[in-house]
């Protein structure tokens, strides 16, 4: 009886461990697709779950960084959902690439034009995004998601390092090192690379000459072998005629 109690605790409490961990597992997110370098450009797909059993998610509002604001974010179409793109005048003057930024973006909403991600499914919402900063180390976004039966879940506690997720982080985007350090290693890399290949075509070349005039020595050399063979073989021949003449010239004696 005991280990039958022990037992039926074990598996109650174990149903609500999963219970509590599950809504830390299907919360909005964000990741890039390949790299999402700093001071380039990226795409980037929002994630969203649908959590509920008994609603669908209809809208999806996200919020850009005001200490990092973007100029140029285009969502890709998805069929079903509408996109709005919402801007603003940034708070002081702005460049990117030697161009003055009179706009950024602050937010981007998504709202369903059908039945919206059902329960038991997600649903991915790409953005192309840039220029991404090249003073951070990674951007915050605050997303806001909506279900069919007016419920919203406000994503948007930030992640703390060193503490445990909070219940609704928000979705956080890790930047990579800048491009131009990695196409710069690329470059020397190359131009060893030719360098490289220049000496062997160098060295191979040398050797093809080497083995050209070695080749021309080889058929001089053969020419001379088969002339001499030649005059041996009809020096051998006249030879024997000779002889055979002198041995009938006996034998008639």
């Amino acid at each position: 009886m005991k280990a039958s109690r022990i037992a039926a605790v074990g598996a109650v409490s174990g149903i609500a461990v999963l219970a509590l961990s599950a809504p830390a597992f299907a919360h909005v997110s964000v990741q890039p697709e390949g790299a999402a370098a700093k001071g380039g450009y990226a795409v980037v797909d929002f994630k969203v779950p649908n959590e509920r059993d008994d609603a669908s998610t209809t809208k999806l509002e996200v919020s850009f960084p005001a200490d990092h604001p973007l100029a140029s974010v285009m969502p890709q179409p998805i069929p079903g959902w509408k996109a709005d793109v919402t801007k603003s005048k940034p708070a002081k003057p702005l460049e990117s690439h030697g161009k003055q930024i009179t706009e950024v973006v602050t937010k981007v909403t998504w709202t369903a034009d059908g039945k919206g991600v059902e329960p038991g499914y997600f649903q991915k919402f790409p953005l192309s995004i840039g220029a991404l900063p090249e003073d951070a180390d990674e951007l915050v976004f605050k997303a806001i998601q909506t279900y069919s039966n007016k419920e919203v879940v406000r994503w948007i506690e930030v992640p703390q390092e060193g503490q445990d997720e909070p219940d609704t982080p928000a979705p956080v985007l890790k930047l990579s090192a800048a491009e131009e350090d990695a196409h710069g290693a690329a470059g020397a890399s190359d131009a060893k690379g030719d360098d490289a290949g220049a000496d062997a075509r160098n060295t191979a070349a040398d050797t093809s000459s080497s083995d050209s005039g070695s080749g021309d020595g080889s058929d001089t050399t053969a020419r001379v072998l088969g002339i001499v063979g030649i005059v041996v073989g009809a020096a051998g021949v006249a030879y024997g005629v000779l002889a055979g003449r002198r041995r009938n010239s006996g034998a008639a004696a």
